[in-house]
């Protein structure tokens, strides 16, 4: 057998630094902050910027597009190098690869350079669509999320990951690429659907249980105001649950997700296998609030969380109207969801699960008999939706 002789072993540190903005009225006259993310470290010179807008988006804000013009004609430090590029928003837009190749094609046609900047505005299929074709044109190009949605704004938007859905698998196709800021502007979360609304409550729910005890028991708290569209208590939500999904990723140790643990993907095993099951006609948020619900009570049978901290889970998710029992559950093929998210979490399965309120507990097998009594329960006591 010939023996390796020599070894360079390398070792390579990555800096990541961008800003997570909040305002309001982000294309107003008097509203610098999106001049000041594109210039903030080379303010001296003019840079290319082209913008790809979610349709749903345009249209409820049907002035959006000329105000984006007419800020960026304002400002001599922005080159707008076409008009705002509606696009098709929703899950359709990461189901359809060709998405992908017609915003690549975009950057190619406008000369949009390794400097030069792309933004998208929508919600967080949008923006993981548009970040994966961002990632690959000169190997990736200077991204800026504008999330408008809650889901976006407190949790898709923060990470430093994006992918679109590939063979009846979501999130199969990805990279890995920070944005260069993230921008929320609390006026797009006015003209939210209600389901838009309560959706991404879900994530801030998913966070708190296994990050902080003192969170669950402000949305606990305030989950009637949140239900009835308070304005005040979504914002400090948000801030709240990016801040907690930032501090993840920046402190983890593991950014790049080289390990099988993926705290922040709790209740998200069944998550992705509901939206792939439903066709995706279940949001990701209603679907994330379904998987802590299962995942809660299994938590429950294995002693890790008490009978009235699964009690006030189960009603601070339905309180906010979310289903917990969908038909899908019962689909012969749900529960190989374990097995698919094994394969991405990397080949070892490594299930988050809460311990108590505000911590959390790793499990490498699960009980598939515990999962079956899971959503016999949820269906039981919680009935079917018809989504």
């Amino acid at each position: 057998m010939i023996q390796i002789q020599n070894t360079i072993q390398q070792k390579i540190q990555v800096h990541l630094e961008f800003p997570v903005c909040f305002t309001q009225d982000l294309f107003t006259h008097d509203n610098a902050t999106f001049e000041q993310c594109v210039c903030n470290k080379e303010p001296d010179k003019q840079h290319k910027v082209i913008f790809f807008v979610d349709d749903s988006v345009s249209r409820k804000h049907p002035t959006l597009l000329k105000d984006i013009q007419a800020y960026c004609q304002d400002r001599d430090s922005i080159d707008l190098v076409t008009k705002p590029i509606v696009i098709p928003g929703g899950e359709p837009a990461k189901n359809d690869i060709s998405f992908v190749e017609n915003i690549q094609q975009m950057i190619e046609k406008f000369k949009i350079c390794r400097h030069s900047f792309v933004a998208v505005i929508g919600g967080g299929a949008v923006l993981d669509m548009v970040g994966f074709a961002c990632a690959t044109p000169h190997r990736g190009v200077r991204l800026i999320r504008i999330p408008t949605t809650v889901l976006s704004q407190n949790d898709a938007a923060m990470g430093v990951k994006n992918a679109v859905n590939a063979f009846n698998k979501k999130n199969f196709l990805g990279t890995f690429c920070a944005p260069y800021a993230v921008i929320n502007d609390r006026e797009f979360l006015k003209t939210l659907c209600f389901r838009d609304w309560i959706s991404g409550i879900s994530e801030a729910i998913k966070v708190a249980l296994i990050k902080d005890a003192e969170f669950f028991a402000f949305l606990k708290e305030h989950a009637i105001q949140l239900r009835e569209r308070d304005i005040e208590a979504m914002e400090k939500l948000i801030f709240r649950c990016a801040e907690l999904h930032l501090q993840h990723i920046r402190c983890s140790g593991d950014p790049f997700e080289l390990g099988y643990s993926r705290p922040l993907d709790f209740g998200h095993w069944a998550a992705h296998k509901l939206e792939s099951l439903s066709g995706y006609r279940i949001r990701h948020g209603e679907a994330v609030a379904a998987g802590i619900a299962i995942d809660s009570y299994y938590a429950y049978r294995q002693q890790m969380l008490s009978e009235q901290q699964l009690h006030d889970i189960h009603q601070l998710l339905s309180s906010l109207q979310f289903s917990l029992y969908y038909s899908q559950m019962h689909h012969s093929d749900f529960l190989n969801g374990l097995e698919e998210f094994r394969e991405h979490l990397g080949g070892i399965l490594c299930i988050t699960l809460p311990k108590n309120i505000g911590h959390k507990i790793e499990v490498n097998t699960i009980d598939n008999a515990i999962m079956y009594e899971a959503i016999d329960y949820l269906k039981e006591n919680f009935g079917e939706s018809v989504t």
